[in-house]
């Protein structure tokens, strides 16, 4: 029987700053998938606010969380900072984050959830059209 590990995972910029701008968003749209992969584990959706961001994760039979979160924290902040996509702030990331295993059942509704971040907080949505 395959093994079927699915995660939300939830993380906040710096005291809850709104840093994540249309580039940062872009950008975080583009490498965190990738940093993911790196590390055996694949993003099902993506959901970015000015001051957070949530992903829907398929992880592997065996994870390492911390090392994932850091992967995926530490990178994509150290890579967004040193290539200049923060012009004004750089990115930074709080302290923590929050894990919840979802269940097969409970997959679809977490993957509407974060894909309405954006109406849920729309003081915090993020213009991600393009010019």
């Amino acid at each position: 029987m395959p093994v079927r590990l699915y995660a939300l995972l939830t993380w906040t910029t710096l005291r809850r700053l709104p840093l994540i701008h249309s580039g940062a968003a872009a950008f975080l749209r583009r490498m965190l998938p990738e940093i993911a992969r790196r590390h055996g584990t694949r993003v099902i959706e993506l959901g970015i606010v000015r001051n957070h961001l949530h992903l829907v994760l398929e992880l592997p039979p065996r994870v390492d969380v911390p090392r994932l979160v850091q992967g995926l924290k530490g990178a994509s902040a150290r890579i967004a900072n040193r290539d200049g996509v923060m012009p004004r702030a750089r990115l930074r990331w709080a302290d923590g984050y929050d894990l919840r295993s979802l269940s097969v059942r409970d997959l679809a509704r977490a993957i509407r959830y974060v894909r309405t971040q954006a109406t849920r907080h729309p003081e915090l949505a993020v213009d991600e059209s393009p010019g």
